[in-house]
This record gives structure tokens, C-alpha cells and sequence, in this order.
């Protein structure tokens, strides 16, 4: 009882806080490049959240034009292997819930679900294929490593652009709003893998400056939903090997991966909800 209550006082703010003004002012000084300022950002930052910049390609803070070329730096290969499995974890974080998609509910915190449906913002007959599927949300805190990447190899179909809200999404505003990766601003892309049909859900939330992703770049906030197909013949490449860059985030946020029709993969026996993981890592096998 006490902590519901000590989550609902630190999370009542973010209803009566202007989050899209709070988020536009964090965005513009996240690509300030005057050198006093961008240094003192990255500089603070790192100090804040002991960013080990030993694991970035480059280690020099200093180098980075602005706080956003910084948040979304690259890492050395060698500091995140990749293990061999069948799925891999697409970032760095930790696991909030994973487990199976029932009746087209997912569970967002301890006796909170949302649906399926909502989330994706997709036509009924292709929401409808992960009833009975399964998912993990990945909760990115911001000292994380902050580009998203492929789980398994993958052809690229879709992608929806669902305007929304800028909650914030750690863990404790997961546990007290109903609905919050359905009500939250997100980008849904749906591709074909050998488990079958997948969805990765990138979450936008409070100060997250923005979302991209390797084959578009910069996703433009809208007042409107914006759908994007990708047929064999677009002039981008749609094939995508594991372990290959997805996107980013602009500032933290969560990924959630879903895939329908559950009997044919599983998660990693030894995760769950809590534990830590690494881009890289086992997340899941086929059965």
C-alpha cells in the first residue's frame, strides 16, 4: 500500500506538466553545438549516470557535435558480442515484463494489462495474429547504450507512426497508468522472421528528444498517424541480418517485441521481469 502511494505522488506531476513543451526545449538543447554548452551537457550527463565511454568508439566526449550525437554513440563491436541464439536482445536495459500475450492482453506492471490491438494501431486482421503471442518489454534507463537492433534476421514490412502522449515510462509510472505504452507516443514496425510474423514497438516518452530508425532516419512528430509499406521492390533494403541496427532513441525509452502465433518460440527460461540485459545477449530460441 505505501509504495502505490509513493508512486502515484511522484507520478502525478506528469499529468498536470506541459510534456510536449518539456520534450520540444529538451530536443533543441540536445543539438545546441556552441561547444561550452554541449560539452557541459555530455560532461554532466556522464558524471550523473557513470556512462563508461571506454565501451564507445569514440571515447572522447569532447568529439561529439551535440548531446543527441553523444546519447546515440556507437559502441565497439567487441563491447557487446553476440551470442549465438536463435533471438537475440535488441538493446541494453533491463526486462520489465515478457511472457505470453493472453487473449490479446499484455501485462505492463503487476495487475495492469493493456491490449495488443491498441498498442500496434493496426488493421484488426493483422493485430488480431498475436492474440496468443508473445512479448518482453525492454525498459532503456538513460545511461543505457541507446540504438536498437535486430533480434533475429528479419524482412522489413511495415511501419506506423502513432502520434500520442509523452508519459514518462520507467517503472514507476508503468506500475500507476492505465495503458501507458498504448497511450504514449510510438513507432510499430512489423517484419517477417523465421518465428513468424514480429512487431517492435519503440515507446517515445517525456524529454525523449526523438525516434529514428536506419532506413528513415528521423521520424517527424505529427498530429496524425503515418503508415509506411515496404514492398521487394522499394529502393531500400528491407533484409536485415541479426544483430544489424534497427534504430534509436533521442533521450530513453522502451522497446517492446512481440511475436504472433507463440508456439513457435520461447524466451530465455532464465529472464525475467527485473533482470538486466545487454544488447547481444539470449533473449529467446525457437522451438
Amino acid at each position: 500500500m505505501y509504495f502505490m502511494i509513493a508512486d502515484n505522488l511522484k507520478t502525478f506531476p506528469q499529468y498536470i506538466l506541459p510534456k510536449h513543451g518539456l520534450t520540444a526545449f529538451a530536443g533543441l538543447m540536445a543539438n545546441v553545438k556552441i561547444p561550452a554548452v554541449k560539452n557541459y551537457l555530455i560532461q554532466r550527463f556522464i558524471r550523473t549516470y557513470d556512462v563508461n565511454m571506454h565501451e564507445a568508439r569514440e571515447e572522447n566526449p569532447e568529439n561529439y557535435a551535440c548531446f543527441n550525437d553523444f546519447f546515440i554513440r556507437r559502441l565497439k563491436p567487441e563491447s557487446r558480442p553476440i551470442a549465438d541464439a536463435d533471438i537475440v536482445s535488441p538493446v541494453d536495459g533491463f526486462v520489465s515484463e515478457l511472457g505470453d500475450i493472453t487473449a490479446g492482453q499484455l501485462l505492463q506492471a503487476k495487475g495492469r494489462y493493456y491490449s495488443a490491438q491498441q498498442l500496434l494501431a493496426c488493421e484488426p486482421a493483422l493485430g488480431a495474429q498475436f492474440e496468443h503471442g508473445r512479448f518482453a518489454t525492454l525498459y532503456l534507463s538513460p545511461k543505457d547504450y541507446h540504438r536498437v537492433h535486430m533480434p533475429l534476421a528479419a524482412t522489413l514490412k511495415e511501419m506506423i507512426y502513432v502520434p500520442g502522449k509523452l508519459f514518462s515510462v520507467q517503472p514507476t509510472t508503468a506500475r500507476v497508468i492505465p495503458h501507458l505504452f498504448a497511450r504514449n507516443e510510438r513507432l510499430v514496425v512489423f517484419f517477417d522472421t523465421a518465428a513468424g510474423l514480429m512487431a517492435m514497438v519503440l515507446v517515445g516518452a517525456t524529454i525523449v528528444g526523438g525516434i529514428g530508425t536506419s532506413w528513415h532516419g528521423d521520424i517527424l512528430r505529427k498530429r496524425k498517424p503515418e503508415h509506411f509499406t515496404y514492398p521487394a521492390n522499394h529502393d531500400i533494403n528491407t533484409a536485415l541480418p541479426t544483430a544489424a541496427e534497427m534504430g534509436y532513441f533521442k533521450l530513453g525509452s522502451t522497446v517492446i517485441v512481440l511475436f504472433a502465433e507463440g508456439h513457435r518460440m520461447q524466451w530465455e527460461k532464465s529472464l525475467q521481469a527485473g533482470d538486466k540485459i545487454q544488447f547481444g545477449q539470449p533473449l529467446g530460441s525457437f522451438k
